[in-house]
């Protein structure tokens, strides 16, 4: 393996737990008059349209998956939900336990960090206010890019904003969006987490014929990157 100048992480299923929809999906759906299971399955198939922002704010966002699932999308509606639409993806995350520990080990070994996440308007606004975020160098997001994993564009975002060549990055994800062989199109080093939990992760399109390296936990990481040189 090359030497390492840079971590990039995904963020849903990576630094957080497995991921789920909680009950506040459902109150919303009621509060906006259509039934929970249409707006899950609206959200489902309009997930990867969003992520790339194909439909513009994020309140035009909820507006149309709202007209899609058959209920009330005037704008007052709409704008009176929008808070509970930010605070429902972040009941439903859950830092990894070592999260915090890996980024800060990875850190203090001269090496940079970074996210990249497939996700529609709600992270940006909350992932700023977790505990990971002093520890990432940089933060790209799928809806602010206009393009998703596996596109080359968002993984060369990460390197130019770290300063990095891709061959001196790992890329550790769980495997959703094909993200682990778009790593490796671009040059990057991918690594599985192949946590126990992330069975009943809420996954799209994954990496299932991935086979290169894995680990089980982030701390794992932090061993990977002592078992070769740093380049800093």
């Amino acid at each position: 393996m090359p030497a390492i100048r840079a971590v990039v992480f995904d963020f849903f299923g990576t630094l957080t737990r497995s991921v789920q929809r909680g009950p506040q999906h459902a109150d919303i759906a009621r509060a906006l008059g259509t039934d929970p299971e249409t707006l899950v399955g609206v959200l489902d198939r309009t997930f990867r349209a969003r992520a790339c922002g194909r439909y513009g704010s994020a309140e035009a966002t909820l507006r149309y998956v709202i007209e899609q699932a058959g209920g009330d999308s005037r704008p007052s509606a709409i704008r009176a939900a929008m808070p509970a639409r930010v605070d429902a993806l972040r009941a439903d995350t859950q830092l990894r336990p070592d999260a915090v520990s890996a980024l800060t080990a990875i850190r203090n070994r001269g090496v940079r960090t970074a996210v990249i996440s497939d996700c529609t308007h709600e992270l940006p606004a909350f992932l700023p206010g977790l505990p990971v975020a002093p520890l990432l160098d940089a933060q790209i997001y799928s809806v602010e890019q206009g393009v998703c994993k596996p596109d080359p564009a968002i993984y060369l975002a990460a390197c130019a904003a770290l300063d990095v060549d891709p061959r001196d990055c790992l890329y550790v994800g769980d495997g959703g969006s094909h993200e682990l062989t778009g790593a490796a199109a671009v040059g990057m080093t991918p690594v599985r987490l192949a946590a126990p939990d992330l069975a009943n992760h809420l996954v799209f399109d994954a990496d299932t014929n991935f086979a290169g390296r894995k680990v089980r936990s982030l701390t794992e990481v932090v061993t990977m990157i002592d078992s070769v040189p740093a380049l800093v």
